[in-house]
């Protein structure tokens, strides 16, 4: 995802992860390499982008973010896209960016399964990940845990990146209340009608200010 988007353009790219690269990562996150093993990821990946596109300016947050490092986070950019693999992160980006006003493109991919939605606070229309999703699963696997296959991965970041695209630079039609489901089994796409919840403990009228740490 960050590849075609460095490649398109986009000026300025805020990276977060606190992880390091394992070999186990390469099969499905290919901005990274055998020569990356070890390195901080955002590194690994700020490596790279440079390499493709050196006039971008790449923001680096190697360490994990808390409740107001995260806001912080979010209000410095345009829009966020998240790709991490479990809920409770999908939880704490979903709720800064509705408080900070700031459209979310959701991405996951586990085992053959994949999905896509572009959440929108900008929009009265617009849903929230928490109107989706509620309060998850506490029996949710990570791709490490369950495994995922590796193109499905790359066909969700691409998908992504041009939701991303779109948004930025106004085209098309965002994937505002909407989730993209692929099922890579079978290579069928399915599209499901998503409708904001106006009892949403999250981006409903109901909502409360967070408290910080």
């Amino acid at each position: 995802m960050a590849l075609y988007l460095a490649a398109a353009g986009v000026g300025e790219l805020h990276l977060a992860d606190f992880d390091h690269v394992d070999l186990t990562n390469l099969q499905r996150q290919i901005i990274h390499d055998t020569q990356s093993i070890g390195q901080a990821k955002v590194d690994s990946a700020i490596t790279r982008l440079n390499a493709i596109n050196p006039e971008i300016t790449l923001v680096a947050h190697r360490a994990a973010l808390d409740t107001d490092s995260l806001d912080a986070a979010v209000q410095a950019v345009d829009l966020v896209l998240d790709c991490s693999d479990n809920f409770a992160t999908r939880e704490a980006v979903n709720a800064a960016c509705v408080a900070a006003g700031k459209p979310l493109v959701s991405g996951a991919a586990i085992r053959l399964e994949g999905q896509l939605s572009v959440f929108d606070p900008r929009r009265a229309d617009s849903p929230c990940y928490h109107c989706l999703y509620g309060h998850g699963s506490e029996a949710e696997l990570t791709c490490s845990e369950a495994g995922v296959i590796g193109p499905l991965v790359g066909l969700v970041g691409s998908l992504q990146a041009l939701e991303a695209l779109k948004l930025l630079a106004g085209f098309g039609e965002p994937m505002v209340g909407r989730l993209l489901l692929i099922d890579a089994l079978s290579t069928r796409f399915r599209e499901l009608k998503v409708k904001r919840d106006p009892a949403c403990s999250v981006c409903g009228p109901a909502s409360v200010q967070r408290e910080h740490a």
